[in-house]
């Protein structure tokens, strides 16, 4: 009878367990890879009007996270994009434990992740002065572990006292808002955007070289990299990545709109107008990028004859599961052009069955632009994001220059 009662009692206490509540202000965040490697990150903890919401925080991005659930001690965070969410656990610390999961179309990946409140510095509370300053540009070689692959990539970074910020170019797109510092004259930089976990560092011989650089990415990968400071570093022209096939001047498809009625480039919505095709998916963080300028893009030239269709290629083709996505990318974007269910996944070859007229597919998102005749006139690949600074500036100029100049042929 007393075991009884001690039972009854503990599940009377368990029942009325007050849930948990994050504490507001700026917190520091990791989340381990298996090689034990802690990718940090800082979030802040907003209250508007008894409703909690997270902002992410790397450099000048804020992604804000309003999807916030709690039961018990149980905190549930679940991101506004990407199929991704982190379960936790509040400890009588106030810390968060628990998992970061992203869900892939045939599994999911997690990463230990734990956060700590009142901490808003990234990597080290008090840094070690340092003779060295990473400000400017950089050439950038990445290598695979196994020396059998190498990218090419271009370093920018703004340096004020021990704090860096910038990002990497590579020709399919930007690493996006990267922060860090400089302590004992080696340079961390990381980043989390909701999907991606990335962080990067290197040791800073003089102000122009870079050595012994380590890259980390989600869970498992790991690449070399080294950098010389060159203010002249190029990348190839985006415009001369992807192109037709020969014989070919134009895309014929025909997918389902989120209603499931098929839409293609020969409907009336699209004759007689310059098209922009956007090849993307909802997983991708340079997707999301190029969406969010083009939904503004579109408010400003619609009225001018210029139409955009979005050509989603999710990790599933499962339409129903993939409309989810789409429909939140849309909401969260404010998108107000069409984007169709192509039925594809983002395999690279699925893309090339999907539109056999492409010679090449290289990244996520590729962006098609079509003349008012139906003519592919430039296919750009990648996006030069707003984390790049005067490049997404420049990009934004150009793109929109070609724009111009097809309304008045």
């Amino acid at each position: 009878m007393i075991g009884l009662l001690m039972l009854i009692g503990l599940f009377t206490i368990a029942c009325h367990k007050k849930p948990a509540d994050l504490k507001t202000g700026v917190w520091r965040a990791t989340l381990k890879t298996e090689t034990g490697t802690e990718i940090p990150f800082n979030f802040e903890v907003i209250d508007s009007a008894g409703v909690k919401r997270i902002e992410i925080i790397n450099g000048k991005e804020r992604f804000r996270v309003n999807e916030i659930s709690t039961k018990a001690d149980s905190v549930n965070i679940t991101m506004p994009l990407f199929e991704s969410e982190i379960k936790t656990v509040l400890g009588d610390n106030g810390y968060l434990y628990g998992k970061f999961i992203r869900h892939l179309a045939t599994k999911d990946v997690a990463m230990e992740f734990n956060a700590q409140p009142d901490v808003n510095w990234r990597f080290f509370n008090a840094n070690a002065p340092s003779d060295h300053n990473v400000s400017g540009r950089w050439s950038v070689t990445f290598t695979s572990v196994n020396a059998k692959d190498t990218t090419v990539a271009v370093g920018e970074f703004v340096q004020k006292g021990s704090n860096v910020t910038g990002t990497f170019l590579t020709t399919t797109g930007d690493y996006r808002f990267l922060e860090g510092t400089i302590a004992n004259n080696k340079l961390y930089l990381s980043c989390f955007d909701g999907s991606n976990s990335l962080m990067f560092t290197g040791q800073l011989s003089d102000n122009k070289i870079i050595t012994g650089g380590k890259f980390y990415s989600g869970l498992s990968s790991v690449k070399n990299w080294s950098a010389k400071k060159d203010e002249r570093a190029l990348l190839p022209d985006s415009y001369s990545l992807t192109s037709l096939k020969p014989n070919y001047s134009t895309l014929d498809f025909s997918f389902p709109d989120l209603d499931g009625k098929k839409v293609s480039l020969s409907d009336e919505k699209y004759k007689n107008k310059v098209v922009v095709v956007q090849l993307l998916g909802s997983w991708c963080p340079n997707c999301m990028d190029e969406t969010s300028y083009l939904s503004s893009f579109y408010t400003k030239y619609k009225d001018r004859g210029v139409e955009i269709i979005g050509l989603a290629y999710e990790t599933t083709n499962d339409f129903e599961k993939s409309k989810k996505n789409i429909e939140r990318l849309q909401n969260r974007l404010n998108v107000n052009y069409e984007i169709l269910l192509t039925g594809f996944t983002n395999n690279k070859q699925e893309v090339m069955k999907s539109l056999p007229a492409l010679s090449t597919f290289l990244a996520f998102p590729t962006t098609l632009i079509i003349d008012k005749k139906g003519a592919v006139r430039k296919i750009h690949t990648g996006f030069t994001g707003p984390g790049t600074g005067k490049h997404y500036t420049e990009f934004v100029t150009y793109f929109e220059k070609n724009i111009d100049d097809l309304l008045k042929e």
